[in-house]
């Protein structure tokens, strides 16, 4: 993505290019398939929903059609072209499933180690507590790869986007992470970082994805109160909520309450996520550390036993991108005639704010008015 984007002069894709390395992200983690990056402009328009890639495209980009009409539905002969093509989708994903599923359980039979992904991992996972108990069922197996990829697409796609606008028109906070990137990882290649060693000190970058995610929580989550009845106590009163409710926390007024996120509590600063360490061994940037938001103060992932399971995944993989992109680059909005530089910051930062609704998920509107221009470092 960073080869592609670099090569251009002007980017309008950044939403649609993030979607793209989401989906690759996902390609590989889930299901050990690897793609080359095509960027807008490079995409075939001979691609059919066949294809393993485009399959789960199409299936992502519609799972609400898909969960709302079902495939058997979609399968009718008389539907237009392009429901008709979903359905295709789903059959050509259903049928990659199993055939990754039916590979795993040999293997496991024949005591063959495969590659490692998520697929893999629930099948074996599933055949060995088969031996001493049920084990997750194949159905059970498809459906919490499904909940991995429609979870993990457009919410990490949404967000870095929303987090490359705020950067491009914070050319400090550039800096910043920059100075981080480069002390933690040198001039070492991608290929040498590593998650154990490099990732738990790129607490800047980790800073970025709470500020961003906490101003533009992608989804906000429902929690039920079942068949019981549940008690909320607050400031000395007891708030009694029936059974069978649906509570939805209101993710804006708790991340944004001055209280407990200061006077600045709207304005996008990600270094109210640092706090220097006291200790007598840590020099420079590890003396800083990562901030632990007041319990119910910071709910982005959710909280507690039912917080995201994918929450980690996710930070990981902003990390990453992060370090790909600012280690080396910086990015800028690209100025209108007459416009100067600061206007132009000025103009993408009110799109971002003025531009931004919820669809299905938190998302800007139009990203695409907003192009943006790489430059080396």
């Amino acid at each position: 993505m960073l080869s592609y984007w670099t090569s251009k002069e002007s980017i309008k894709s950044v939403a649609e290019d993030t979607r793209t390395l989401s989906l690759h992200v996902l390609s590989r983690a889930g299901f050990g398939k690897s793609f080359k990056f095509q960027g807008h402009d490079q995409r075939s328009s001979t691609d059919t929903a066949t294809s393993y890639k485009e399959s789960l495209k199409l299936v992502l980009d519609n799972c609400v059609l898909i969960m709302a009409l079902g495939t058997k539905f979609l399968s009718k002969p008389w539907l237009p072209r392009k429901l008709r093509r979903v359905h295709q989708a789903c059959v050509a994903f259903q049928s990659y499933m199993t055939e990754v599923y039916e590979q795993e359980k040999q293997a496991f039979a024949d005591g063959k180690s495969t590659d490692r992904n998520l697929m893999t991992s629930l099948v074996k996972a599933s055949n060995e507590e088969a031996l001493t108990s049920a084990g997750l069922t194949e159905r059970e197996i498809y459906g919490n790869m499904f909940v991995f990829n429609f979870a993990g697409h457009d919410t990490t796609a949404h967000t870095l986007t929303f987090a490359i606008m705020f950067l491009a028109v914070n050319p400090a906070v550039q800096d910043w992470l920059s100075d981080e990137l480069r002390h933690v990882l040198g001039n070492r290649h991608p290929s040498d970082w590593s998650y154990i060693s490099d990732f738990p000190r790129l607490k800047r970058c980790v800073a970025v994805l709470m500020e961003t995610v906490r101003l533009y929580t992608p989804v906000p989550v429902a929690k039920w109160t079942e068949n019981t009845t549940q008690v909320l106590r607050i400031g000395g009163k007891a708030i009694t909520i029936p059974p069978d409710t649906m509570v939805i926390p209101s993710y804006t007024a708790i991340h944004t309450h001055p209280d407990y996120w200061g006077s600045d509590a709207l304005s996008w600063r990600p270094s109210r996520w640092i706090v220097t360490k006291a200790s007598d061994k840590a020099t420079g940037l590890d003396e800083e550390d990562l901030i632990t938001p007041q319990r119910g103060t910071f709910i982005a992932w959710s909280e507690g036993e039912r917080s995201c399971p994918g929450k980690k995944f996710s930070q990981v993989e902003f990390v990453a991108t992060m370090a790909g992109l600012f280690r080396d680059w910086r990015v800028e909005p690209i100025q209108r005639r007459g416009e100067r530089i600061e206007d132009a910051r000025a103009r993408v930062l009110e799109l971002i704010l003025k531009d931004s609704a919820q669809v299905l998920l938190l998302q800007m509107l139009h990203p695409e008015r907003a192009p943006l221009a790489w430059k080396k470092r």
